[in-house]
């Protein structure tokens, strides 16, 4: 018998509930979980409705679909699908601030350009130390075999 963590559980309850409504056909084969075991999951789920677990793209919809409402129209919908407005209103703002910000992707960018470079400097100046290192130790044996050959042929 296979066991399952409860936040793979909840990924995947999540899928079957509004707003995604996925078939529990499809997550099945998504997930490789048997229809009958999503099926006690999600009746699990929806008899304690509080601890649904949001995914991101479910977020999004949820985003998009009450930016239209008004207030009333926004609380009812949250009512409808046990979400907190606060919690709406905060997913809104992680939205809109994951969009507003093109100069961090920007940055982000630039910097990964500088530590590639730097890693390459670095991988450069490695193997210029371990080629000298190489040649070192063979100028080392070399000399302690020619130091062998003559103080030898010396005690003659």
């Amino acid at each position: 018998m296979a066991r399952y963590s409860t936040a793979f559980k909840a990924k995947a309850v999540a899928r079957l509930l509004p707003p995604e409504s996925a078939t529990l056909e499809d997550v099945s084969r998504a997930l490789g979980v048997r229809t009958d075991t999503l099926s006690r999951w999600r009746a699990e789920a929806l008899s304690d409705s509080r601890d649904r677990l949001w995914t991101g793209p479910s977020r999004l919809e949820a985003v998009i679909h009450t930016a239209s409402l008004d207030e009333e129209g926004r609380s009812a919908w949250c009512r409808e699908n046990g979400v907190y407005p606060a919690e709406l209103a905060q997913w809104r703002s992680q939205a809109s601030d994951s969009l507003s910000e093109p100069s961090s992707v920007e940055a982000s960018g630039k910097a990964d350009r500088a530590s590639r470079k730097e890693i390459r400097k670095l991988k450069q100046d490695l193997a210029r130390k371990e080629k000298a290192l190489a040649e070192t130790a063979a100028l080392l044996v070399l000399s302690k075999k020619l130091e062998a050959i003559f103080h030898e042929s010396g005690d003659e």
